[in-house]
């Protein structure tokens, strides 16, 4: 007996050949779907092999005729065509050959035993349905490992990157930090190097609250109620004579809100609509040891408007100008700002709003973004208690979630 095994695209073609090569006589022992080797296979449609054995004496004649017509064939057609060829004397033999077949092949299994050549039509559209529905299952199943690749990373993440990760330290800055520390030699921990790190990545100035100082920043960040609380600080605490000017006559209400501070403290207030009114404020606040200015809130993406407000800044002939930035502003739009609010030259950072957020990160992204040394923190609403000078080191406990404003 001799049995031969096929790989095809289709039965039909499986028929063709096993009747060409094998006579009518021949009977097909096995059938499974196959994939080619490599990443291909992964990719490509499955291909059908094919077992059908006959007895020699029946296909005696039929065998000469192939075997001319085999060595005429090219060597790598035949190894497509014909993967092995195997004498046996029995049909106790095949049953040994299918039993092999079934052991060797994991998660495949059977479709179709045949013991004739005949195959009918309605057996051809089942058998193509069940393929058609393992090839969708196999396809999804592939989707979605491919679907979760990444999904883990976050699990990859070291313990310091986790503690600024879940504190809203942007991502370019971990990566920043996680480089610095692991180029520090030292034995010390990895926390204690963090730490080192973050303290050389603040830095304070101690402002000199004298002469004209400028606020400027995005509307809504708490511009007014700074300079209200600075006052408080100055001419409350501290005994100064300060003096208030504001030239955010756009938004509603601001006008009066630092009015109503003004008149609390007893203190001289201006309000300039024109450069003109701006020559006339501060000249009449000359006796004044400290002169406070409110700015208009600009977008920081209108250039127009901020080339305005930077007429203003300079017409106060000060270098002593802050950018009022909120907490719980998006680290994207914060870049944005502190870009376009560069042309106003500003020399230190005010951050606001600590109150109202529960991470600190954005302190160090501000900071590192800007390149610009912070000055003062707002931690609440109430003037002037609200407004306070922090150390490196406190500023460091709020980032890594040790310490909190509230």
């Amino acid at each position: 007996m001799i049995i031969k095994r096929y790989i095809v695209n289709t039965m039909n073609e499986a028929m063709t050949r096993i009747r060409y090569e094998l006579g009518r006589d021949a009977v097909i022992i096995s059938q499974r779907k196959i994939r080619k080797p490599g990443i291909k296979g992964f990719f490509s449609a499955k291909s059908i092999e094919v077992t059908a054995a006959v007895e020699n004496q029946v296909n005696e004649k039929k065998q000469n005729t192939v075997k001319g017509n085999s060595d005429s064939r090219n060597s790598n057609e035949l190894n497509n065509m014909e993967l092995n060829s195997i004498e046996l004397n029995s049909i106790e033999a095949i049953k040994k050959v299918v039993q092999q077949e079934n052991e060797n092949v994991n998660h495949s299994r059977v479709v179709q035993k045949q013991n004739s050549s005949v195959h009918k039509v309605s057996n051809q559209s089942d058998n193509n349905s069940e393929n058609l529905m393992s090839e969708m299952m196999e396809m999804k199943t592939m989707i979605s490992s491919l679907s979760q690749v990444g999904t883990p990373i976050e699990n990859q993440k070291s313990d310091i990157e986790k503690i600024l990760f879940d504190n809203d330290v942007d991502s370019e800055n971990i990566e920043n930090i996680m480089m610095k520390i692991k180029n520090n030699k030292t034995e010390k921990p990895d926390l204690e190097k963090l730490k080192i790190i973050l303290k050389e990545m603040i830095h304070i100035t101690k402002s000199k609250l004298q002469g004209r100082i400028v606020l400027v920043g995005p509307t809504g960040v708490g511009k007014t109620t700074t300079i209200a609380k600075l006052a408080g600080k100055l001419a409350l605490a501290e005994g100064k004579k300060v003096g208030l000017i504001t030239v955010d006559t756009y938004r509603i209400g601001a006008v009066e809100q630092l009015k109503a501070y003004a008149d609390i403290m007893n203190l001289p207030f201006k309000v300039v609509y024109n450069m003109n009114d701006m020559d006339k404020a501060i000249e009449s606040m000359s006796e004044c040891e400290v002169v406070l200015i409110d700015t208009t809130g600009r977008s920081s993406k209108n250039k127009m408007q901020i080339a305005e407000l930077r007429t203003f800044v300079e017409k106060a002939d000060t270098k002593n100008i802050h950018l009022v930035l909120s907490s719980t502003t998006k680290n994207r739009d914060m870049k944005y700002i502190i870009e376009g609010y560069r042309i106003l030259n500003y020399n230190s950072i005010i951050v606001t709003k600590l109150d109202e957020t529960a991470t600190y990160g954005s302190i160090l992204n501000i900071l590192e973004t800007a390149k610009i040394p912070l000055s003062f923190v707002s931690i609440g609403q109430n003037v002037p208690d609200d407004i306070k000078e922090l150390s490196a080191d406190s500023i460091v406990s709020l980032i890594l979630g040790e310490d909190t404003i509230c």
